[in-house]
């Protein structure tokens, strides 16, 4: 069978990488082809991974004001988009995201959903029939200093909605405004993303993908208009936030960003221990479970909170009379602070549970700071919902079931998302891997170093892993999201290029080389939109290393490594001259060769040959310089790469 992988870089770039291979066996040829990067780069993305002198981002400033209407689950209200086009084109046209119209009935991925089986992203039996009711769709021009408000001529495509333009939109900084009135239901789940818990003081709603968003206008492929399908994410452009939310008087409201006007929608009591919380790095409740319980902060009436966030691509937020809620400092880099925040129910308190919620959070985020680049917002706000986890920038939803090592593994990988893709702002919708994999990779090492390695735990290698990661029934991580099967998502989006980046980092180049170039990436990246490309060739001009081979056999091609010892024998039959040690490379993957031995004395010592020890063939030998005979012989005794037959790694002396 033909495998074709088709990868896209420019307009003018359309296809390359053909090969076959269905069965084992090693071509040195294909794996150090040296044509691997597209020829074609410009004056927005460089050879080396950096964005160009005409490199752009287009922006999108949100005014939002929304209410909660807890009896019929509705979210209404209106957002005012500013749209500034910093291409070098004049726009006809916009796009913006309708990503609730996924949760009607005649949307494409409800239609997409399994007959039978379930599925994380939605019921093929499901009744619930939501998404946007758009009440107003206005366009708002300045024409001679003024405001001139008239009706978008607007076209509503399941997910996405475009408006067509009286006259283009100018290049270079040209800005128009839209204002929409809306609501929706929110659905009780959301593909795991959105959605409402019930609880014994009362509904938790965890609402995102709550207003119309601007689609991506890129270098790359001009409109990024990919439709939510409900496995792959988003793809967003950055601005500011400005945010109200109306809800009952007894409710908690969490929102990304800082809470302007605390002093008016807290009791004075909760107030101080607000403002005590952002001084102690010890976890501070602003209001308890007696609280909760007793309704002591519950008043008739709405509140209204107002949030604000900069330099952002998205926001969400979540409200329940329900919520323990609180806080503690956290100390970032260069003096900055921000507050760690926890919001929960009762039934999450307790037995190392959601108790320790701001700890995770303030440790996670204190740590990601100082190794790789500071945590750019003001607040952090970790909500116990219904959904198992997703991020949002500076609010994540977690499972309020989670305990220990799970409750402290979904907070770091949620808050993880902070630097990619919130931060490092790739394409979610294609590229699930450039998020999900580098948040796995970093999260390994977030892990290992939270107090004293809690939660560190054994780390899983050997056959059997690589077997499940490589195995016949896996698949590419150069894949959408939207075309994996579901059960190969967790494996080709996260396990796969997470294990990938962290044997780079280990054993390919080093944590000191790895670490810098890891750093470059993010730092020319931030509140950009780097293909994979960019991140390949950053990777290899910082390192100084050719890694097309490694980028090929890991995330590109869905190849194996299976290296084999095929024979042992001594130079000139004679122990004391050294011996020699035949290895095979049986299928397409190639990775450095490790080979250790035993003595019959009983000394032992190691042998690491570089990756060009295969570009000749699928056969090397590698002489051992001992001077007795050997007991025993095994490649890679550490299990570091990802061979899936290790049984073949040994030899023994008879």
């Amino acid at each position: 069978m033909l495998k074709r992988a088709i990868l896209t870089f420019t307009g003018v770039f359309t296809a390359f990488f053909l090969f076959a291979q269905e069965k084992p066996g090693y071509d040195h040829h294909a794996l150090f082809d040296p044509n691997f990067y597209p020829s074609s780069v410009n004056e927005f993305r460089l050879s080396d991974g950096s964005p160009g002198p005409k490199y752009f981002t287009n922006r999108a400033d949100y005014e939002i004001a929304v209410a909660l209407d807890t009896v019929q689950k509705k979210v209404s209200g209106t957002v005012t988009i500013t749209y500034t086009n910093n291409s070098p084109t004049a726009l006809d046209f916009v796009w913006l995201y309708l990503d609730q119209n996924l949760f009607t009935q005649e949307s494409r991925g409800q239609a997409k959903m399994p007959a039978t089986g379930r599925s994380r992203y939605g019921d093929a039996n499901s009744s619930f029939d939501g998404g946007f009711k758009l009440e107003n769709v206005q366009v708002i021009r300045t024409v001679n200093g003024k405001a001139v408000t008239g009706n978008a001529n607007k076209v509503v495509t399941d997910t996405r909605m475009q408006i067509r333009l009286d006259q283009p939109l100018a290049a270079n900084g040209g800005k128009i405004q839209f204002r929409i009135k809306y609501n929706y239901i929110v659905p009780a789940y959301g593909s795991d993303r959105t959605g409402i818990q019930k609880t014994q003081n009362g509904d938790i709603f965890a609402i995102a993908q709550w207003y119309p968003r601007m689609c991506v206008y890129d270098d790359v492929l001009g409109w990024n208009t990919l439709p939510y399908l409900g496995a792959s994410e988003f793809y967003l452009d950055y601005g500011n936030f400005d945010f109200k939310v109306t809800a009952p008087s007894n409710m908690v409201v969490g929102g990304s960003g800082n809470l302007v006007n605390a002093k008016e929608v807290l009791s004075p009591t909760e107030y101080q221990r607000y403002v005590k919380a952002s001084g102690s790095d010890k976890t501070v409740i602003i209001r308890s479970a007696d609280e909760v319980t007793k309704g002591t902060f519950n008043k008739p009436g709405t509140r209204t909170w107002h949030f604000k966030l900069e330099n952002a691509r998205d926001v969400a937020w979540a409200a329940s009379a329900a919520f323990i809620w609180d806080a503690a400092r956290m100390n970032l880099q260069d003096g900055k602070k921000g507050l760690a925040q926890s919001v929960y129910p009762i039934e999450s308190n307790g037995n190392n549970g959601w108790e320790r919620s701001t700890e995770y959070v303030k440790a996670a985020i204190e740590g990601y700071s100082k190794r790789w680049f500071n945590y750019p917002y003001p607040s952090a706000v970790n909500v116990a919902s219904n959904i198992g986890g997703m991020e949002y920038p500076a609010i994540v939803f977690c499972n309020s079931r989670s305990k220990g090592a799970g409750l402290w593994g979904v907070t770091d990988h949620e808050f993880g998302h902070t630097w990619f893709p919130m931060i490092v702002g790739s394409d979610e919708r294609k590229y699930g891997w450039m998020d999900e994999g580098f948040n796995t990779f970093i999260n390994g090492i977030s892990t290992k170093d939270f107090n004293n390695g809690e939660y560190s735990g054994r780390q899983r290698s050997g056959a059997g892993m690589y077997r499940f990661l490589f195995g016949p029934n896996s698949e590419t991580v150069m894949s959408t999201p939207d075309a994996l099967n579901e059960r190969n998502i967790g494996t080709a989006l996260y396990s796969k290029p997470g294990y990938a980046l962290g044997l780079l980092r280990d054993q390919i180049l080093g944590p000191e080389r790895f670490d810098y170039a890891f750093r470059l990436y993010i730092d020319r990246w931030k509140y950009k939109h780097p293909a994979p490309w960019d991140f390949f060739r950053t990777m290899e001009n910082a390192a100084g290393e050719d890694l097309a081979w490694f980028w090929k056999g890991m995330f590109v091609y869905n190849w194996r490594l299976d290296q084999a010892i095929t024979e042992v024998k001594y130079v000139d039959n004679d122990p004391a001259k050294g011996a020699l040690v035949t290895v095979k490379n049986l299928d397409q993957m190639a990775m450095p060769l490790y080979v250790q031995y035993t003595t019959q004395s009983g000394k032992t010592g190691m042998v690491k040959a570089p990756i060009e020890v295969w570009q000749n063939g699928d056969t090397w030998i590698q002489k051992l310089k001992t001077t007795e005979p050997l007991k025993s012989v095994v490649i890679d005794p550490d299990a570091v790469f990802p061979d899936i037959n290790q049984d073949n790694n040994k030899w023994e002396a008879k």
